[in-house]
């Protein structure tokens, strides 16, 4: 047991570390070939926050446990809203005013309806995966000509433009693309092997590992970003690095491993936890919706939510371990 949780705190570390230096090189080498910056938050950035979710479902779905790319998918939705996005709230409240992010959190919202359509067969199959990264491609393109046509006096903008370097040489960015994903290849297989581990010597299911600990995990780099974020004023990278994410986690997380390896869906993905990652999202749209031109997510609103998040994992630790 003790190697497996050394080994799970190994592949948590590395892929902390890859993300960062996967993120500043992307984002380096959009920005040096030209690319709008607030094009690069919406698209490559939303998608490299992801990467550490996305190379642990590849890895997990090759050594054939999809069920922990799943756990993980569904989990850090969870994770984000609920943790990332309430402790945010709890420490400075965010306000919302980007027009750019109204338009994103719909798309969440068609994003988890499909997700949950595709789930009600309790079966994923290969092709519900090529159909998620179907939409992937999609929503890409749409969040690119939604970042063409978004006004350049929007605030998500100007986070973008503070955040995204300006001093990186190319080969430098190439550099650091290199070296965060090859860390993040070592640090999901660490982590994969780690959870399953773990998995195997208390008795539960991947898919409780994915959402219990990996989940936890593959979030903080997201969390990390969102409080930085919130404490320096950029309210809407805050919440829009949460949005983006949620999606990519859907999309990219879950159709790569339905398309790897097929999988049946335990009961208790629908009954609860499909059921507790929807009710996040439709929640954190109800909170975020611009009532009569004001929008904001507040203390009262973000301790809510971490108190939801709390009551949801101890209740399944409770009901597994």
């Amino acid at each position: 047991m003790l190697g497996n949780i050394l080994l799970v705190i190994a592949g948590l570390a590395l892929l902390m570390w890859g993300a960062d230096r996967f993120v500043h090189g992307a984002a380096a080498s959009a920005r040096n070939l030209g690319v709008a910056p607030l094009m690069i938050g919406l698209t490559i950035v939303a998608f490299a926050t992801s990467a550490p979710e996305i190379l642990v479902s590849v890895v997990a779905a090759v050594e054939k446990q999809p069920g922990l790319a799943i756990g993980n998918a569904i989990g850090s939705n969870i994770v984000n809203v609920g943790l990332v996005l309430g402790l945010t709230a709890v420490i400075r409240p965010i306000q919302i005013e980007s027009e750019t992010l109204r338009r994103e959190m719909p798309a969440l919202l068609a994003v988890t309806l499909l997700t949950v359509s595709l789930f009600l067969d309790t079966y994923l199959s290969r092709m519900d995966g090529m159909v998620m990264l179907t939409a992937l491609v999609i929503v890409m393109v749409w969040l690119a000509r939604l970042g063409m046509r978004s006004s350049a006096s929007d605030p998500i903008s100007r986070d973008f433009e503070a955040e995204i370097p300006t001093d990186v040489s190319m080969k430098m960015a190439i550099i650091w693309l290199i070296v965060g994903l090859g860390t993040l290849l070592v640090g999901a297989e660490l982590l994969v092997n780690g959870a399953i581990g773990i998995a195997t010597l208390i008795g539960v299911s991947e898919v409780v590992i994915g959402i219990l600990v990996v989940a936890l995990g593959t979030s903080l780099p997201e969390l990390a970003v969102s409080l930085a974020s919130a404490l320096k004023g950029e309210y809407g990278l805050a919440i829009g690095n949460i949005v983006g994410s949620n999606i990519f986690n859907l999309l990219a997380v879950i159709g790569v491993a339905a398309t790897i390896e097929p999988t049946a869906l335990p009961p208790t993905v629908l009954s609860l936890h499909i059921f507790v990652m929807v009710a996040f999202t439709l929640v954190l749209f109800a909170m975020t919706y611009d009532y009569n031109d004001h929008s904001d997510l507040s203390r009262l609103e973000g301790l809510a939510l971490l108190g939801a998040f709390v009551a949801y994992d101890s209740y399944v630790i409770m009901q597994n371990v």
